[in-house]
């Protein structure tokens, strides 16, 4: 298979008036194309960090990050974020914050009001399209925010915790949603998430990382079959892997408590 992100002894220290904090600490870890992996792991395992670095938002200390064998050295369009706060612009609709991306690109009208038409439908926003984002609930805004990420066509699609502002209902209807969408037209992606079941619902591997500094502990590889539901989560045997990543998870807050 191909490879669509690798990470190479990537290490991260942020420099602090109290002396240099390590975030992450030789990180390896390489993704197949049209891969689905979750990272989990304790708050402030350096998960996001590690996301952001893949995303060009934020540079490494050392190491270095490939996509599709092409070195990342900051923002590209073969890459799109989706992060927990919605970050919609307040003074564009639904529609044109989806086409935004595709504007950038220098994509004409017509073809910017057939992408976006397109991923409205997908998301489930049909006769929305000409709202404001004061007007929408907090899943709504997470659909236009997905939408515009997947209208852009990037060869990675990197979430940070997406749903983590959600309560539980709206969550599950975006996990479903989302597990719909890559079901449907599989793209890789990789999302930060502190939630064990949404991890293991969603990806087909889960990586976790150790409390302090930010290490891979484990690499749990999920066999759930490829038509995934909500009624997975009662089968035995996700059962068992939450038992695993729990187990795993509890044994690394234990040590920053």
């Amino acid at each position: 298979m191909t490879e669509s992100i690798v990470v190479t002894n990537v290490s991260k220290q942020f420099h602090t008036k109290s002396g240099d904090v390590q975030a992450l600490k030789n990180i390896n870890l390489a993704v197949q194309d049209k891969e689905f992996v979750s990272i989990l792991g304790t708050s402030g395992c350096g998960k996001s960090t590690l996301l952001r670095i893949i995303g060009g938002l934020e540079t490494s200390t050392s190491g270095k990050i490939e996509c599709h064998n092409r070195i990342v050295d900051g923002p590209g369009v073969d890459r799109g974020m989706v992060f927990q706060q919605y970050s919609l612009f307040p003074w564009m609709t639904v529609s044109q914050n989806i086409e935004f991306g595709l504007k950038q690109k220098n994509i004409d009208k017509d073809t910017r009001k057939k992408i976006a038409k397109k991923y409205v439908r997908l998301v489930g926003l049909k006769g929305f399209e000409d709202l404001y984002p004061k007007n929408l609930s907090g899943g709504m805004k997470q659909r236009v925010a997905l939408a515009r990420g997947l209208a852009n066509n990037p060869e990675v699609l990197l979430l940070d915790e997406p749903f983590g502002a959600l309560d539980m209902q709206t969550r599950e209807v975006m996990q479903e949603l989302l597990l719909n969408i890559w079901q449907d037209s599989p793209k890789t992606i990789m999302m930060v998430t502190h939630d064990i079941e949404e991890a293991i619902l969603l990806a087909n591997r889960v990586v976790i990382m150790s409390s302090h500094p930010g290490e891979i502990k484990e690499v749990i590889e999920i066999k759930l079959g490829s038509k995934r539901t909500f009624e997975t989560r009662l089968t035995e045997e996700f059962l068992r892997y939450k038992k695993i990543a729990s187990e795993i998870i509890r044994s690394e807050s234990a040590k920053i408590m």
